[in-house]
């Protein structure tokens, strides 16, 4: 396993659209488990390929670590099927750090993806653990949470 570098804004490959991950081999496992420490190491919760400059739709997640609940997760290629309720939480990115927003989001999300061995899998994901989902999925779009309108008290009120 390797700790790799996180990239940050201005990095362009952070708006790039990913492409989908159509091997699976040693390689993405490997990529998988390096995702995962380098999340850990930096400390994140979240991580997705762009961040490390790989332009594939993967991401990896872990809400309970720093609970001292781990759960790793590895997503390839993940689609949001459904998604409802609107909440509002406060969102860090490891690729703009200092820079806390609050975003309006839904509340719980149903997630099919693919694991590290090309196998279908699906679940539904609510509080912060939708949360995540929702903002490494969109760094596979080259969405960020600072295109996000800010809903940090001090820039909604005036």
């Amino acid at each position: 396993m390797a700790i790799r570098p996180i990239l940050e804004l201005p990095d362009a490959r952070l708006r790039q659209v990913c492409a989908d991950v159509i091997v699976f081999d040693a390689d993405l496992r490997q990529l998988a488990d390096d995702m995962l420490e380098t999340m850990y190491a930096a400390p994140g919760r979240g991580l997705a390929g762009p961040q490390i400059g790989v332009m594939q739709r993967i991401f990896v997640m872990d809400v309970g670590w720093k609970d001292g609940r781990p759960s790793p997760l590895v997503c390839i290629n993940p689609v949001i099927k459904d998604a409802s309720g609107l909440v509002a939480n406060t969102e860090g990115c490891l690729s703009i750090p200092d820079h806390p927003v609050v975003i309006e989001r839904p509340a719980v999300v149903r997630l099919a993806w693919l694991d590290v061995v090309g196998r279908a899998c699906e679940g539904f994901f609510d509080g912060f653990a939708a949360v995540c989902v929702q903002h490494e999925r969109d760094h596979l779009d080259g969405v960020l949470c600072i295109d996000y309108p800010d809903m940090t008290p001090e820039k909604v009120i005036h």
